[in-house]
């Protein structure tokens, strides 16, 4: 069993590297490609990076590369994920933040087209892809992504909304110190690349799942073992065996679907599982800071 898990673990981080590369490389295409040569600017302190270095070029002749401010900026912003997120989605952070920043140095700033609705549509989807496949994998792109990662955390909203707030400021900036033709495709851009975080960090994203079990005792154990959430147990029938199985309901997030199905077949290997996504959560539904709150002190945080 300790080889198993081992090399899960050996797997999971080969996994988390490979995204960090290849998150750094879109984001480095997204920009320098698509964005940049357009004045078109990203999300979160990547714009505000892109703006910082439009700004300098344009008023004082000298070219400091974008990547540069990414990586500078992140520096103080790490050390808050750090303490919020934990030291393994920190790190692959920080490293995905110097593959940003190494492949905006690699990759030339060139101009495939001069249709601006195009640059922005493309780098802002390039983008959105590359913050999403971090944030699923558990780390993030750094800056407000980081940020957003602990609101999303705390409070359960879309990580893609949070962001798209905190990027007003980025739209008017640009509108402000370039022009409003910049500003309404920068709106674009953030849109595209929040609609594709939205699209592949699912965390917020509730299922209801009915278990059909024989071993219903054996299946909650093996569920508690691996998730804090609760549960109702339905009697029921099958109506071709007329043996007696019970349902357990469960309503858990998108994330924890692969938890939750490798918990109820190592108890029966036999159980149906069914799972419906779940539009709305009303009462006690605890988010991940809740929930490791619970394991390390098996208190509810609200009876501290």
């Amino acid at each position: 069993m300790g080889n198993v898990t081992k090399a899960y673990q050996q797997n999971e981080t080969i996994k988390k590297i490979i995204i960090v590369i290849l998150a750094g490389f879109l984001l480095a295409v997204g920009l320098n490609i698509f964005l940049i040569p357009a004045n078109v600017f990203s999300v979160g302190l990547n714009g505000i990076s892109q703006l910082l270095s439009s700004f300098i070029d344009m008023n004082f002749g000298i070219h400091i590369n974008t990547g540069i401010f990414i990586f500078l900026f992140n520096i103080p912003i790490a050390i808050l994920g750090w303490i919020k997120l934990g030291k393994s989605a920190t790190i692959y952070s920080l490293l995905t933040v110097l593959s940003v920043t190494v492949m905006t140095l690699i990759v030339p700033i060139v101009e495939v087209t001069d249709n601006i609705l195009m640059n922005a549509i493309a780098g802002g989807v390039i983008t959105g892809v590359g913050v999403g496949l971090t944030m699923k994998f558990g780390f993030s792109t750094g800056g407000m992504d980081i940020i957003s990662l602990i609101l999303a955390k705390t409070t359960g909203r879309s990580v893609g909304s949070l962001m798209l707030s905190i990027n007003a400021f980025i739209i008017v900036a640009a509108g402000f110190l370039f022009n409003w033709e910049s500003a309404l495709f920068t709106v674009i851009s953030i849109f595209g690349t929040t609609q594709m975080i939205d699209t592949i960090h699912v965390s917020h994203q509730k299922v209801t799942a009915f278990i059909m079990t024989k071993k219903p005792n054996e299946t909650i154990e093996s569920i508690q073992n691996e998730l804090v959430r609760g549960m109702t147990v339905l009697p029921g029938m099958g109506a071709f065996s007329k043996a007696e199985i019970s349902t357990i309901m469960i309503v858990v997030t998108r994330y924890e679907l692969y938890d939750l199905e490798h918990a109820v077949y190592d108890a029966d290997a036999n159980a149906f599982i069914n799972v419906m996504p779940t539009q709305t959560v009303m009462g006690q539904f605890w988010n991940q800071d809740q929930q490791n709150e619970f394991r390390k002190n098996l208190v509810k945080p609200e009876d501290k």
